[in-house]
Formats: C-alpha cells, sequence, structure tokens
C-alpha cells in the first residue's frame, strides 16, 4: 500500500531520570518472576448468541473504490445509564451502485448475556452515509454520552436524550465536517469542563475520478496506494457550551494539510496536566500535538522521535494508543502499522523524548499481519496493560500478488511480562484468536461486570466479533466510573493513580496510571470506565486528578466493585 519515503534518522536518547506527576521515574520496574504461571485466560466468541445479527456493509465492487476497504467502528456506550455497556456499530454503504448504508445499528445490554437491537426506537441508523468512526462522549454535561459518527463525505451528531432516544443535532451543532473523516476523539483541550471534538481526515478522494490500479489482467485490479493522493487536514471542533461549536484547527495549529489521518490517540504525555494529541498516519509521518495550555497547540512530532520507524521511514499507522506500558509512570505511544512492516512501540523517556523501543519490548520487528485496531488493556488482571491487536488486509485479492499473504487474518494478543517485556500469547488465548476475519474497530469492556475485561472487533463486510473473556477475573481488579462537576460529566482526561500493598501477589507495592481517555484504537470507543487488574492484593489505594485540578484519594479501597469517583467529594490542589 503504502511507499516508504526518506526521512530524518531518529537520533538516539538516553534514559533520563527526572521527577514526572510528582513521583520518581527510573528503569521500569520488573514483575517478580513467576515462570511456572500459565495462561489460563481464555476467549470465546459469542456474538450471535448474544443477539447481535448486525453485518457490516463495505460496498466491495469490482471498481475497486478505496473507501470499501476502510471499514467501520464500534461505540462502547451506556447510552441509558443502567451500569451495562451497550453497543453501537457504524455501518458503511454500497457506494459502487448508489445503494445508502444499510443503517448504523445500537444494541442494549440486558445484562444475561443477551443484547437487543433498539435502533429503530433510538433513532441512530443515520442518514445513509458511508459512515466509518464512532466516538461517544457527554459534549453537553446532561449526564447521558452522546455519539458522533464520522463518515466519508460528512459526519452526524446523535444527541441522548436521556430517554432511550437520540436527536440528529449536526447541522445545529455546527459539526458536519466534510471530505473523508476516519477517527475522532473527545478531548478538553482548553480545561473549561465543556468536551471539544478532534476529527482526524484521511485523503482527497473522488469516487468519479477513482483511477485503475493494479495489473492490467482479470481479477487483478486493486485498491490503491495512498500516495497518490493529497492529505487532508484534521478538524477540531471548539465547544461553545451552548450546543454549539466552533471549527479552530488552523488556529490551534493542528490543521497540517498533509495528514492522512487513521488513528488517534489523546493523552498527557508530559504531564503538564494538559492533554495532549497523537495522530498515526498513513504512509506519511506521524503527528505528536503538544497542547501548550492556551488554546493552541505546537508540532513536536521531529523533536520527540514520534514521527518514523527506526529506520527513519514513515509507517502505515493504523490504530493507536496512548498509556503507560512499562510501569515507570509515563504514557507511551503504540500504533498499528502494514504487512511487512512492525507494530512500534515509542517509548516515553521524559522532557519530551521518547525512543523506539518495539525490539527491547519483545515485540515483532517485522509482521505479516495487517494491524487495525489497538487496544491495551490488563485481560488477565494482573497489574500489567497488554496489547490486543486485531488483524485484516485492505487487498481482497492479495494473494494474486503475494501468496505468503492473506485477506483474512488472526488477531494478535501479547501478555505484559513486566520490565517493559511483552510475549504472544495469541496462540494460547482461546479459540477466538485464531478465528480468521477482516478486524478493523476494537473497543473493550466489561460487558457482564464480572471483572474480566471483554473485547469486541468489527469486521469489513462481515459480522463483528464479541470475545468474553474466561478466567481474567481470577485476579483481583477494580473500576472506576468518574463523576464529574467542575470537570466534564464523565471525567474525561482525569489521570487515575491505583496503588496495590506490598507484600505476595503479582501486582503487590506497584502503583498503575491510568487515563480516561476511551478513544484511540481505530475509529472506536470503549468504555468509559477504567479497569485495574490487581493480582493477588485485595485492597488498594485509588486516587484521581481531575480536569479541573481537584484531587481525591481514597484508602483501603476493596477490589471486586466498580467504584464510584464524585468530584464533589475532591478538594483543590493548591499547587494548580
Amino acid at each position: 500500500m503504502p511507499l516508504l519515503r526518506k526521512a530524518l534518522l531518529i537520533f538516539g536518547a538516553n534514559l533520563l531520570l527526572l521527577v514526572v506527576y510528582g513521583q520518581q521515574v527510573g528503569k521500569p520496574e520488573p514483575r517478580a518472576a513467576n515462570p511456572a504461571q500459565l495462561n489460563r485466560v481464555q476467549f470465546t466468541e459469542v456474538a450471535s448468541q448474544s443477539g447481535i445479527t448486525f453485518r457490516n456493509e463495505n460496498g466491495a465492487s469490482a471498481e475497486k473504490y478505496m473507501v470499501e476497504t476502510f471499514g467501520s467502528g464500534v461505540g462502547v456506550i451506556d447510552f441509558d445509564n443502567d451500569g451495562l455497556p451497550d453497543l453501537f456499530f457504524a455501518n458503511g454503504a454500497d457506494l459502487a451502485h448508489g445503494k445508502p448504508s444499510p443503517g448504523n445499528a445500537l444494541y442494549r445490554n440486558l445484562g444475561n448475556g443477551k443484547f437487543a437491537d433498539v435502533t429503530a426506537k433510538a433513532g441512530v441508523a443515520g442518514n445513509g452515509m458511508f459512515a466509518t468512526g464512532v466516538t461517544v462522549g457527554d459534549y453537553d454535561n446532561d449526564g447521558y454520552l452522546d455519539i458522533y459518527v464520522t463518515g466519508y463525505g460528512g459526519n452526524q451528531l446523535f444527541r441522548n436524550n436521556g430517554d432511550g432516544t437520540f436527536s440528529e443535532v449536526t447541522a445545529r451543532a455546527g459539526v458536519g465536517g466534510g471530505g473523508w473523516s476516519s477517527s475522532a476523539a473527545w478531548v478538553d483541550y482548553d480545561r473549561d469542563g465543556y468536551l471539544d471534538l478532534f476529527v482526524g481526515r484521511y485523503i482527497e478522494y473522488d469516487l468519479k475520478k477513482a483511477p485503475y490500479c493494479g495489473y492490467h489482467k482479470p481479477g487483478y485490479r486493486m485498491y490503491c496506494d495512498p500516495q497518490q493522493f493529497d492529505g487532508t487536514p484534521a478538524l477540531l471542533y471548539h465547544n461553545n457550551r451552548d450546543g454549539t461549536f466552533t471549527e479552530v484547527a488552523r488556529k490551534a495549529g493542528v490543521a497540517n494539510p498533509a495528514g492522512k489521518s487513521l488513528g488517534v490517540a489523546i493523552g498527557d504525555v508530559d504531564g503538564d496536566g494538559w492533554p495532549d494529541i497523537f495522530v498515526a498516519n498513513d504512509g506519511v509521518r506521524n503527528f505528536l500535538y503538544r497542547n501548550k495550555g492556551d488554546g493552541t497547540f505546537d508540532d513536536i512530532t521531529y523533536g520527540a522521535g514520534v514521527g518514523f520507524d527506526m529506520n527513519g521511514k514513515a509507517l502505515a499507522g493504523m490504530g493507536t494508543e496512548i498509556v503507560d506500558l512499562d510501569g515507570d509512570g509515563l504514557p507511551d505511544i503504540f500504533f498499528t502499522a502494514f504487512s511487512g512492516q512492525y507494530n512500534p512501540m515509542y517509548r516515553n523517556l521524559g522532557k519530551l523524548l521518547f525512543e523506539d523501543g518495539t525490539v527491547k519490548a519483545g515485540l515483532p520487528s517485522s509482521v505479516k499481519t495487517l494491524g487495525f485496531g489497538a487496544k491495551v488493556f490488563d485481560y488477565d488482571n494482573d497489574g500489567y496493560p497488554d496489547i490486543y491487536v486485531t488483524n485484516g488486509h485492505v487487498t481482497d485479492n492479495v494473494t494474486l500478488y503475494d501468496p505468503k499473504l492473506s485477506y483474512r487474518q488472526a488477531d494478535l494478543l501479547y501478555r505484559n511480562l513486566g520490565g517493559g517485556r511483552f510475549r504472544d500469547v495469541s496462540a494460547e488465548s482461546g479459540p477466538a484468536l485464531r478465528i480468521q476475519h477482516v478486524g478493523r474497530g476494537l473497543a473493550v469492556a466489561d460487558f457482564d461486570n464480572d471483572g474480566a475485561v471483554d473485547v469486541v472487533v468489527s469486521d469489513a463486510g462481515g459480522s463483528p466479533l464479541l470475545l468474553h473473556n474466561n478466567g481474567g477475573n481470577r485476579n483481583h481488579w477494580i473500576s472506576i466510573r468518574a463523576r464529574g462537576r467542575e470537570s466534564n460529566r464523565f471525567g474525561i482526561g482525569a489521570k487515575v493513580r491505583v496503588t496495590t500493598f506490598a507484600g505476595p501477589g503479582l501486582a503487590g507495592g506497584r502503583t498503575q496510571l491510568r487515563e480516561i481517555n476511551p478513544y484511540g484504537s481505530y475509529l472506536s470507543t470503549s468504555d468509559t470506565r477504567l479497569s485495574f487488574g490487581l493480582g493477588n492484593s485485595t485492597l488498594a489505594r485509588t486516587e484521581i486528578e481531575w480536569p479541573s485540578g481537584k484531587k481525591q484519594v481514597l484508602d483501603n479501597v476493596r477490589a471486586g466493585q466498580v467504584l464510584l469517583l464524585d468530584e464533589a467529594d475532591a478538594k483543590a490542589d493548591a499547587k494548580r
């Protein structure tokens, strides 16, 4: 797909010792060795038996329009606030034959392992456009999560009415966009208590001018390389706090026209309290936008060393995450890429410096799979975050060009061994990880509230996978639900630290840092609740730092519960 272009070599950097978030940061803390422990968690696919009958329309045709490769995302949304995560699937359309989309789908979680299709009642089927991404957030702070859907040719905003129905308010809100939008994320970038909206966009592409690509032989036409098309600048909508938004991307410094955005992740990479934005681009360098705290951003990609691979070349970036992978208290960056490339992990060294730590982490430096959605979560609740990647090629006849590659592919699961090291445990983690499919969007949530985080994957042109986690709750866990007051209602952007007590247990005496940012991955949104594995520990200390600057601490919190943290109980931080 993408042609690798020459670029600046990423300079190396020595590990720095520094103080971040008020804590000493040094080498990643290794996990206590326990080679006798076997991976006991098994994932099983339960979508059809759960009542999920949705099927994605990717519009695959002989014309090989590039949008047909894109797939559509999935969003986790507890739209009725009953404590059970529901599911929203965006849907594509048959553009080659001028047929509108069969419609998006909303499934209500019934709490008994079953889901019910409530799309018609909710009014979220959409306007027939080719929908791509799903991002969920409470933009009006009324306590109910709203849905923003990106697409080819425009976007849609559905406001949650709080009674099981939604109203389509795109025009009134002023967030219709245009062009070809991909992943989006809600982010309170100015920390005024209201969520703003960042929308990544892909390439300039006109169906009427779509060129022929591939060999001129029957069956050999293929989808074109994105390098043949110009990029498109992202959009940034500032929340006016009255139900409307103002587009400010150029003013804010995030409207690079070279962008070919596929994945978008939010996180405070330098610990200054202001959310930053990472964009994974397809075949051109990535973007890391540092929030200056005055409504504008700096593109620090070159200096930070996150624009290119370890050889100084641009990758085909897809899904992405910002999360602390090695336990040193600094958020790292992970993203997926094309077959024949690798899925890089950029380790945060502090002071806005990163190094490509993929090989050191034990992750492969070359893969045959083509990765899209990626999520970091603790699937076995041992206190160490793991990496799940869903795969599927973009070229349906790829075997004609390379017999070693396949269109349908199995997913990957990397278990965190501690100390920033990972091991591929896909083959031993259940039958669901052997399913060959065309993976695109990926989200996670504990759908049955049993303490083990489950996985949902959207399939391009097929049925989604709902992967039930069997055995992840053998270790202890705690889940965090935030209720903002001065901050946005669901605490998006809040930092949560969970410390387990020293003593026996895999996670003993360690602090885990996570941010409430359910976005990232590819075209998808995960649960707004944060789940932490506690290993053998049954008690934990929990601290939350709200976007407003207020903090609160709870000692001796029992494991095995969904803990509500309310900003009304927080105290102002005198240092901010």
